[in-house]
């Protein structure tokens, strides 16, 4: 059994005092595959460390995270074409719109969003949103690019269900993280709804660690309660579960 978790920040200072267990003990429990998302350019350097130090595990994106995007904006969005000119990555992310913590930035926010859409088509490469309190907003810029080299992932879903088919709809597989563990999550209600060929699993460690560690720093290793809660909400083996979530984050990062 091989679990992808498809959205990991292991380059976080919150694992600098265990970095190499906390992976091993993810690694010992089959969650092999770590795909590192971007936030802006002071973290390229820990990420290409961890790309060096775990090569066979580890898979990198490139891009600028929206509650990054700021006055210097245009600036980092030079230092991710700069990067993507330079090497490969598997996916142009976490990119979006976060209006959770600024409004007042949405105009730029949605500029260097379609920018990075821009970047991933240019490339062939699927992009990871980030979506917070923006689903409006999200999809009305996913409404005007949409083509035939859209794709990617809709980073940690906590949508309805009519918004989960709209972003399948934009060929998007929904990041399934500890979210469908909580009690007011929600998206337990309604996940059986939803083929599992368009679920791909995450943790966003370190945050929004799945029951029973809730409140606590997530790692990797945690997604295993993430597969047993699909296990259960689909009805199938928590093997059937892992095996399927892999194959999809293949078919999207292709690899």
């Amino acid at each position: 059994m091989i679990i992808t978790d498809t959205h990991t920040h292991l380059y976080s200072d919150a694992f600098d005092d265990d970095r190499d267990e906390m992976i091993e003990r993810a690694i010992s429990q089959n969650v092999s595959r770590f795909f590192i998302p971007a936030i802006d350019s002071t973290y390229t350097e820990s990420m290409l460390k961890l790309e060096t130090d775990y090569p066979e595990h580890v898979y990198l994106m490139m891009g600028l995270h929206p509650t990054s995007v700021k006055e210097n904006y245009k600036e980092e969005l030079q230092h991710v074409e700069e990067m993507l000119a330079k090497r490969s990555f598997y996916a142009v992310g976490e990119i979006g719109i976060d209006l959770y913590w600024d409004t007042t930035t949405l105009e730029i926010q949605k500029e260097a969003f379609k920018h990075q859409i821009k970047l991933a088509k240019q490339y062939g490469l699927p992009i990871v949103i980030h979506c917070r309190e923006a689903f409006d907003e999200i999809f009305e810029v996913l409404d005007e690019v949409m083509d035939d080299k859209l794709f990617g992932i809709f980073h940690c879903f906590t949508g309805t269900l009519e918004q989960a088919h709209k972003a399948i709809s934009f060929n998007m597989k929904l990041g399934i993280g500890g979210v469908v563990t909580f009690k007011n999550g929600k998206i337990d209600q309604f996940l059986n709804e939803i083929d599992l060929k368009h679920i791909v699993l995450e943790t966003d460690s370190p945050y929004l660690a799945p029951k029973p560690y809730r409140g606590k720093r997530n790692e990797s290793s945690y997604i295993i309660k993430v597969v047993e809660k699909l296990a259960e909400i689909y009805n199938v083996s928590e093997e059937k579960i892992a095996e399927i979530t892999t194959q999809n984050s293949k078919d999207i990062f292709g690899i």
